[in-house]
């Protein structure tokens, strides 16, 4: 395929690799369609998806659990540190902390939470799935009656969105908690004034914003992989260029996201 292209002149390339990333992007939004009618529909929840669905859920969530939120709780208390030092040097503590909840809290670990995932569960299941796929396993469920994307896809794709939302939330709130350790330390009298501050930068406005930008990020961490390992051209379930045209639309969805979510909050 390589070389078909390398014998094509610039215009057929272009072409050929615009119809190829036009048409992964509407098989992505299609199967989200679908995804987002089976989860919606009572049929797909049940006796054997449900156990499936809390058995993914369980193995994307647990084992990463406590090993994401203890580097978490570190890598705050470090930059928190570091904020805060550099901010009484120059005079400007009283930004200090508001700064650090911006940055760490709105913009890096709720990404930080999908990009784990990503690397930890869902890219790992997009491969089970295109090697299911490759077996013939896909389409062995379909000759006995099953739906293969409610049994196998739906299941990876809830529990990537779980874990992912999980991990922020469970995050951010070690993240607030260790920001005022780093200031305050094992002293109540700061509540006030971090209360008052967190109730500022957490604007009905800004906590719609950041829940719908998590929401967003495990969506895309969850459906993308699956979607590159369902509809990869036969022979290319496992390709390398396959699993990186997957990943190059999963941060392109991300960087969108980001850049979406800063315009919203900062302009």
């Amino acid at each position: 395929m390589i070389a078909s292209l390398v014998d094509l002149s610039w215009p057929e390339r272009v072409w050929r690799t615009a119809r190829r990333w036009a048409l992964a992007w509407s098989r992505i939004v299609y199967l989200g369609a679908v995804v987002l009618v089976l989860v919606l529909s009572p049929s797909s929840y049940g006796r054997g998806t449900r156990g499936r669905l809390a058995r993914h859920m369980y193995l994307n969530t647990a084992p990463i659990l406590l090993g994401f939120t203890v580097l978490a709780a570190l890598i705050c208390l470090v930059l928190t540190r570091i904020v805060v030092v550099t901010a009484l040097s120059y005079g400007l503590s009283r930004y200090a902390l508001e700064m650090v909840i911006r940055v760490l809290v709105l913009e890096l670990i709720p990404l930080t939470a999908a990009l784990f995932v990503a690397m930890r569960c869902t890219i790992p299941n997009g491969v089970q799935l295109a090697f299911m796929r490759s077996s013939g396993h896909l389409e062995a469920l379909r000759r006995h009656g099953a739906d293969p994307v409610r049994v196998e896809l739906l299941p990876r794709v809830v529990a990537g969105v779980y874990a992912s939302i999980t991990l922020a939330a469970l995050s951010c709130v070690v993240a607030l908690v260790m920001a005022y350790l780093g200031v305050y330390g094992f002293n109540l009298s700061g509540l006030p004034a971090y209360t008052r501050m967190f109730g500022h930068v957490f604007s009905p406005a800004v906590t719609l914003l950041f829940g719908l930008k998590t929401l967003f990020f495990s969506l895309a961490v969850a459906l993308i992989p699956m979607a590159s390992a369902l509809y990869a051209p036969d022979g290319d379930a496992v390709r390398p260029e396959s699993e990186l045209g997957g990943l190059a639309r999963m941060f392109a969805v991300l960087l969108l996201i980001e850049i979406a979510s800063l315009m919203g909050n900062y302009y």
